[in-house]
């Protein structure tokens, strides 16, 4: 009698799925050119694998994008790009629009056009410039004033001309002007910030002259108070815009803090929309923030690290200039299937190091193909139902005791059910 007790039990879970699904894609092709499709769902965690259906092509998470600030990543071109099968990479607003400027980039059919980049982009609204070129900035209900640290110029970005900005780029997703505070403030400001937010988002809806074919994301704030971030949720959540992003943390607070705001947010976010992480690349943060539910990510970190000679790798990184690799004519790593790691040796890339700017482009590339691969592991591993015991390898990887877990990421992990040995 069992038996068929458990096939009822799983043909009404698959049914409930296939309608979740349906809704889900209905929903989202109704709404924007955005259609997400749950893949699968961790049983132990709330990691999950989503087929997100985008303009340009269909990006599977959970996914890395790499950060191109300026319609390039720094050290990697487009076709090896595509060669990595990188489906989705970012582009800034504030620094696009400073230059070349989007009067330029529309004559040359929007930002894909102009780097020549067929699959999906997302622009950042410049609202992080708030807070990394705080000295050259002010903010008003109007919007934020710079200081152009080009020329020196005063602008005053709003929420309509980042809109306006992206709608020139032509980028797949376009994230919303928030008012956004460093991670480490307190008090008044970060609840000022959080309601302002919350009003930028309206203006950024009723802006966006292209919602049939761009995407707007909104970022969900209020720094580390739980209150705050519960606000802005259920008032963001109203606003039935194509998907959320985390904003506001990655900005030096204490990880403790970080993973409890990711994971409060993720508790409150649609399950029928992607869910974007803002500014988070180290290895060990995406796959526990994965577990949180998480499904994408971006950071400079991959790039940024490879320009001073830091190669990644499953057990940490390597530092390439460093003496001990003058020798050693090893691949970076003996599993890695990049260009870098079929064509050269650690000692080559040590000796390019000290006199050719493409020690920095092979490393780069290196880099983002093993951010990448982490994340279709990951995938791969939710799809086959192994998660954890994936999260548990990663780590013992990573980590040469136990002793030497992040605190942080032992106790988010446990809050998902996954208890390191």
């Amino acid at each position: 009698m069992a038996a068929p007790c458990r096939t009822d039990a799983i043909f009404e879970t698959v049914v409930e799925e296939i309608e979740t699904n349906e809704m889900c894609s209905k929903k989202a092709a109704s709404l924007a050119p955005l259609v997400l499709h749950m893949v699968a769902e961790c049983p132990v965690t709330k990691a999950r694998v989503c087929d997100l259906t985008l303009p340009h092509c269909t990006v599977n998470t959970p996914v890395f994008m790499p950060v191109g600030t300026q319609g390039t990543l720094k050290g990697i071109t487009v076709d090896q790009l595509e060669e990595l099968n990188c489906q989705i990479c970012l582009g800034n607003t504030y620094h696009l629009g400073m230059r070349p400027g989007p009067e330029l980039i529309d004559k040359a059919n929007g930002l894909h056009g102009f780097m020549n980049w067929k699959r999906n982009l997302l622009t950042d609204s410049g609202g992080f410039q708030m807070v990394s070129l705080v000295e050259l900035s002010e903010v008003t209900e109007e919007g934020v004033k710079f200081r152009s640290p080009y020329d020196g110029k005063e602008i005053l970005l709003t929420p309509e001309q980042s809109i306006a900005i992206q709608n020139s780029l032509g980028s797949d997703i376009m994230m919303q002007l928030d008012d956004v505070v460093s991670s480490t403030v307190t008090g008044p400001r970060v609840e000022e910030a959080m309601h302002r937010s919350i009003r930028w988002l309206d203006r950024s809806i009723a802006a966006n002259k292209n919602p049939d074919r761009q995407n707007l994301f909104a970022i969900i704030q209020g720094g580390l108070n739980s209150q705050l971030r519960k606000a802005c949720l259920e008032e963001m959540t109203k606003r039935d815009v194509p998907g959320f992003a985390i904003g506001g943390l990655s900005g030096g607070e204490e990880k403790d803090d970080f993973w409890k705001m990711v994971t409060l947010s993720t508790d409150h976010l649609p399950r029928c929309k992607p869910r974007y992480l803002m500014g988070v690349g180290y290895a060990v943060d995406l796959v526990v923030c994965v577990a949180l539910g998480c499904d994408m990510f971006d950071c400079v970190f991959p790039t940024r690290t490879a320009r001073f000679g830091s190669a990644l790798v499953p057990w940490g990184s390597l530092q390439l200039k460093t003496k001990q690799f003058a020798k050693d004519f090893q691949p970076i790593d003996q599993e890695c299937q990049c260009a870098t790691c079929r064509r050269h040796t650690r000692a080559y890339l040590h000796a390019l190091l000290k006199c050719d700017t493409a020690g920095m482009h092979h490393i780069t590339v290196h880099n983002i193909s093993y951010q990448l691969t982490l994340m279709r592991s990951v995938r791969e591993s939710i799809i086959e139902k192994r998660f954890p015991e994936f999260v548990k390898s990663f780590m013992k990887r990573m980590f040469p005791t136990s002793d030497q877990y992040p605190r942080w990421a032992v106790e988010a992990l446990a809050s998902v059910n996954i208890t390191l040995d």
